[in-house]
């Protein structure tokens, strides 16, 4: 029986692996491999799989049987291949040691440069290079990063002592010290490692590879690798593979440099190579924001001919794999190594130009193009604009590192980010430069400000797949961290003070600013097009008012799935009135204030239909406990009661009265209805008067009547009969006829087992999928935030079932409901209303139940209309899938 092989090998012109080996090459090794099969100048090295890291993690940090073995001889080949030997006192190699998930996490977990380096070596390197000054620079490096990663000295020791020598010496940029300086630096690095590690730097390179290696298997579990899997859905059980690769040097001098780039613009999607470089440098200074970097557009003058091959490389590259690539690369006196090409992070607004400008250029298929955005990143799309008519006061400018805007309350570290956001505030992240450790604090801020970096910092990268507005590189603005403040000249920005990011522009603004809808482009159009003549499952919305219905339209909506009376009733103008009618405690008191609304719901209705002309707009009477419109407090009830003209007492007496101990299994829905029969006449009576009087006008109002919360057919008939009645009282008395059409929710478990009883009197059936999971997992959905999240952690539920569909229970419930209810009446309409219609998992499951429609808010309808595109594609196996 052969052995597991464990390590895969990668040098010039031929390697083990290939791009299709992300599960177990990683997407660097794999991407690495795939480079040095298509010719690119790629400096050798060897990939350790992630079946090895699982091993580690499933057996107390051991290797797998063979593994060390593997690595020994792949390094080796890596010698000869390199004519250097590892450890050599003469003529030495070294070595980087980096992650590589199958998924991109960019800055989530670690890296080792330059190692190999001990006392030693450096002698061999300074000869070998004729380079003091760049052989200490490599020295210092690796002892801060070794330190950090491998020995748990923390970073900002190592950064403190690297600060008070530039202050020193007066310069201020790593670049600039001397060469004294940094033989000083690796003395003081040293003593700190020794003074927080309790032991001194490791001077064996093997023993150092070994501790590397151990890193990075370790920083798989790390906080911020498992906040970001958390976040983008990467499982804990993929692991990383472990790329080791000869160094290649762009810290020699002004003849070597190390960039990121992107084939296409990550921002806009247009067609154009970007990127950033830095002169004398390694690959984490510009990753990691050390100081702004320079524009590719300007590397030629410094690098004529490595720009040329490097723009030729990035054309083949992205021919090959016909996407964005994001890339990343060393120059080494004049001589240009690539040492990772990954598909490209995007904003939405690029991800769409990309997908139909590939379309176009007849790289890929509709379908592929389809396939290759996330429904949930469309979300960026739809985001606020600052509004091109407010007056602002600028503050600052900085790089355009992720577009959108974001008004809220500055925060100076993830900590204060956390606790502002789950105060319900909005806050602003100001970092000097963020770091993976900020992630928590991006994750829960409306957007970031970084005072250095560029496009391509981590800032910058991790913003632009969260979908969050992000300035990088606003070097005008001086954080004071002592008073919790930030200066621009003579202005003082306190933490818990209003700005304004505009992440298109880089604009920085004092204060809060007015946003306002943007302007979708013609490739939304394009694409969204390009979905609906694939999708077969229909997309409504959920809308109460015009202004909704008619965002609605311009989002796609095919009709209206949800419209919730109870929200008029809570308008300035009908509170009043309403309440009138609950504290009436007779059918006369209340048949006056019925009157008073009856208008007000016409009114309400007629503007929701004739926005929605020609299609379907779906009237859920009321369903709230009436309590709910009462005041609480002692202070409410007595300014009520003073509008109302009737005593505190009685309007107390009453919400008393109405009082449930648990409201959300109570007196509602259609138990209310049926109670309180007026008021739904009421209702009923305004949606058909509303529709008459459009028709009359030629507007096509087409109203369906949902009754909600139907746990038993003859609550349904009772509803009904009441719906039938007042529809022939108005259809005579306006001298009129349409169809009437009248419905329920399936909400409860109770109707989803009788769905076939009910069907004999329904003509559509809508699934409150919130009510529905709620009613099923015996969870409150206000309460259960307390435990739900611990819950998904431990995989009690895979996903949170308040934002996707619990599939095995209430999808369980939904089946039955669907085939009972077409059991009886086989054209039977079937769709849901809950928020879960705008989450892609849920969509996709909708669209496997055979469901006719899902209803979502309107902003959720073009995921929605997307995720049922790609759902239908899965389903009749074309989706295709990338390679990088």
């Amino acid at each position: 029986m052969a052995t597991r092989k464990f390590v895969y090998y990668f040098g010039p012109g031929k390697a083990e692996g290939t791009a299709k080996m992300k599960n177990l090459l990683g997407g660097k090794g794999a991407n690495l491999a795939e480079m040095c099969n298509l010719g690119c100048p790629v400096p050798a090295g060897f990939t350790i799989t992630t079946e090895a890291c699982v091993y580690y993690f499933k057996h107390n940090e051991k290797y797998p049987q063979g593994l060390k073995e593997e690595i020994a001889s792949n390094l080796k080949r890596l010698e000869k291949t390199m004519e250097r030997q590892f450890g050599s006192q003469t003529n030495p190699l070294l070595l980087s040691v980096r992650s590589g998930a199958r998924a991109s996490m960019p800055g989530m977990m670690d890296t080792v440069l330059n190692l190999g380096l001990n006392d030693a070596t450096l002698p061999a390197l300074i000869a070998k290079s004729g380079n003091e000054h760049f052989a200490y620079d490599s020295y210092r490096r690796f002892i801060m990063m070794f330190g950090d990663v491998v020995l748990g000295v923390k970073k900002k020791i190592f950064e403190g002592i690297l600060e008070k020598k530039k202050h020193d010496t007066g310069v201020k940029y790593d670049a600039d010290l001397t060469t004294q300086s940094l033989k000083e630096l690796v003395g003081e690095f040293k003593e700190a490692v020794k003074k927080h590690y309790k032991k001194p730097m490791p001077q064996d390179p093997y023993v150092q590879l070994t501790m590397a290696i151990n890193a990075v298997f370790d920083s798989w579990n790390n906080q911020r690798a498992q906040d970001y899997r958390k976040l983008y859905d990467i499982p804990a059980d993929w692991g990383t593979a472990v790329n080791i690769q000869s160094m290649v040097f762009g810290n020699m001098g002004n003849d070597s440099g190390t960039g990121v780039a992107f084939t296409r613009n990550p921002s806009t999607g247009e067609n154009k190579f970007f990127g950033e470089f830095m002169v004398n440098a390694q690959g984490e200074d510009v990753v990691a924001g050390i100081r702004t970097p320079l524009h590719t557009d300007g590397m030629s003058r410094i690098f004529p001919q490595p720009t040329k091959e490097l723009l030729r490389i990035a054309k083949k590259l992205e021919d090959h794999y016909k996407d964005i690539l994001d890339l990343e690369f060393t120059i080494e006196n004049q001589k240009l190594y690539m040492l990772q090409a990954r598909v490209g992070k995007r904003t939405a607004a690029a991800a769409v130009r990309v997908a139909v400008d590939l379309v176009k250029e007849k790289k890929i298929s509709k379908i592929t193009a389809i396939q290759r955005i996330e429904p949930s990143q469309l979300d960026q799309l739809l985001h606020p604009m600052i509004d091109p008519k407010a007056k602002i006061t600028l503050l600052a400018r900085g790089l355009p590192a992720s577009p959108g805007a974001a008004v809220g309350q500055v925060v100076f570290d993830s900590i204060q980010a956390r606790h502002l956001a789950e105060k319900g505030g909005s806050p602003i992240l100001v970092r000097l430069e963020t770091s993976p450790e900020d992630l928590s604090g991006m994750a829960v801020s409306k957007g970031i400000l970084t005072l250095r970096g560029g496009m391509t910092s981590h800032a910058a990268v991790v913003a632009r797949g969260m979908g969050k507005c992000c300035i990088s590189g606003a070097g005008d603005i001086k954080i004071d961290e002592h008073h919790r403040a930030f200066h621009v000249g003579n202005t003082v920005v306190h933490g818990g003070d209003w700005i304004t990011l505009d992440g298109s522009t880089g604009r920085v603004i004092l204060g809060k600013t007015h946003l306002v809808s943007p302007a979708l482009s013609g490739y939304f159009d394009t694409i969204m097009s390009w979905v609906d003549e694939i999708r077969s499952l229909g997309v409504r919305a959920n809308a109460d008012t015009p202004a909704d219905a008619i965002l609605a339209r311009r989002f796609g909506a095919e009709g209206i799935g949800l419209c919730r009376t109870e929200h008029m009733f809570f308008a300035k103008d009908r509170i009043l009135a309403v309440r009138e009618m609950i504290i009436a405690d007779t059918k006369t008191a209340r048949a006056k204030a019925l009157k008073k609304l009856l208008p007000m719901q016409r009114n309400d209705f007629k503007g929701i239909l004739k926005a929605m002309e020609g299609l379907p707009v779906t009237v859920r009477l009321l369903d709230p406990p009436l309590h709910e419109f009462l005041p609480k407090t002692k202070d409410q009830i007595d300014n009520v009661a003073h509008e109302m003209g009737v005593l505190p007492k009685d309007v107390a007496h009453r919400s008393e009265q109405l009082h449930e101990a648990n409201p959300m299994l109570g007196h509602r829905g259609c138990r209310l209805g049926i109670t309180f029969m007026d008021i739904y006449e009421m209702q009923v009576r305004a949606i058909f008067e509303a529709t008459a009087e459009l028709r009359k006008k030629k507007i096509d109002a087409r109203p369906e009547v949902m009754i909600p919360l139907v746990g038993t057919l003859k609550e349904l008939q009772i509803c009904k009969e009441m719906v039938m009645s007042v529809a022939q009282e108005v259809l005579k008395a306006k001298k009129i006829k349409f169809p009437i059409v009248v419905g329920t929710m399936i909400e409860l478990p109770r109707a989803a087992l009788v769905a076939d009883k009910i069907a004999t009197e329904a003509d559509f059936f809508s699934f409150g999928t919130n009510d529905l999971t709620q009613t099923t997992l015996g969870l409150s959905r206000d309460d259960a935030g307390t435990f739900l999240p611990l819950y998904v952690e431990k995989g009690i539920f895979k996903e949170d079932p308040f934002i996707s569909i619990d599939e095995e229970g209430v999808g369980m419930l939904m089946k039955i409901g669907i085939e009972k209810g077409r059991k009886a009446k086989p054209k039977l309409k079937i769709g849901i209303c809950g928020e879960h219609g705008g989450d892609p998992l849920s969509v996709a499951l909708c669209h496997r139940l055979g469901l006719d429609y899902v209803s979502c808010s309107p902003y959720r309808l073009p995921i929605a209309r997307l995720a049922a595109a790609q759902a239908a594609l899965t389903e009749s196996g074309k989706a295709e899938s990338g390679t990088a």
